[in-house]
């Protein structure tokens, strides 16, 4: 049974254009995706959501809330606590400016797609329910870009936590993709007294699941996703609690995953570094094998 991975009708296509030099790689926009663990009797669950069907990108598929760096995140320092500028940059392997905005749209978009905050009032609290009409009008703001996220912080006089985030992996759109992205994946803990719902305009359902039962869905062609939603949750599997987790994304490696098509024997094959399971042959004039 085939598995669950997902693979545009067009790739065939694009790839052959890019190896033969007749497709012009776009650069890619940074963007943020948060993997946002609750924990359950039987270990920690994972949040998630589904991409309508008539999403231009991925539709169908099972993703994390996460969404592109809005330009006006890096024009000033926002409230802030946990590491340093400086030390996410070092982290995230960018300079201060670019860590901040990229730490500002994985809060961000979790708020924006999830109703989860990753602020407080203090550098040591957390705001709790977020889910009245005063919220969802901020919320909403946001999302029409009609104010920045740091506008938002200081009309409410919250602090953004860094120090709740985990810098967990760094994917990169393959180069044949018309819409590219350089995305870094974070993991965070269900903040106490909040909780998740389908905020986003762009998802269908949302899920809270372990992530064996989500790769075993995966394995089973059941549900559909991107190679870095189905590595990532394989890479959550050794960890019993969210909190191990998190204590253990600071000696990940960021080092970035960008596929790779080249020829082999009159095939394409289409591969991603590190990760074996998504390799793809693609016959001349035929779709993957």
């Amino acid at each position: 049974m085939a598995n669950g991975q997902w693979f545009p009708p067009d790739w065939p296509e694009r790839i052959r254009a890019l190896t033969d030099g007749t497709l012009t790689p776009v650069a890619p926009k940074r963007a943020a995706t948060v993997m946002l663990l609750n924990d359950a009797g039987s270990g920690p669950v994972v949040h998630m959501l589904r991409r309508r069907a008539s999403m231009a990108f991925a539709g169908g598929a099972y993703a994390y809330p996460g969404g592109g760096v809005d330009p006006r995140d890096d024009d000033r320092h926002v409230r802030w606590a946990g590491p340093t500028r400086a030390w996410w940059a070092a982290r995230l392997g960018v300079d201060e400016t670019a860590a901040q905005a990229i730490v500002c749209a994985a809060v961000r978009e979790t708020y924006e797609e999830a109703g989860v905050l990753l602020a407080g009032p203090a550098p040591d609290s957390v705001v709790g329910d977020t889910t009245g009409d005063d919220w969802e009008a901020d919320r909403a703001a946001l999302v029409a870009r009609e104010t920045s996220f740091a506008e938002f912080l200081d009309r409410r006089g919250l602090v953004l936590r860094s120090d709740l985030l985990g810098a967990w992996t760094r994917w990169i759109t393959p180069e044949f993709e018309p819409r590219r992205y350089d995305t870094w994946f974070f993991v965070a803990a269900l903040p106490e007294g909040q909780r998740t719902r389908n905020a986003s305009t762009e998802a269908d359902r949302t899920v809270w699941i372990r992530p064996a039962d989500a790769a075993a869905s995966y394995d089973e062609g059941e549900l559909l996703m991107m190679p870095p939603t189905i590595a990532t949750l394989r890479q959550l599997l050794p960890y019993g609690t969210a909190a191990e987790a998190l204590a253990a994304a600071p000696a990940r490696d960021l080092t970035p995953v960008l596929a790779r098509a080249r020829l082999v024997d009159g095939e394409v094959e289409l591969s991603w570094p590190g990760h074996d399971e998504f390799t793809k042959h693609i016959p001349a004039g035929g779709g993957p094998a």
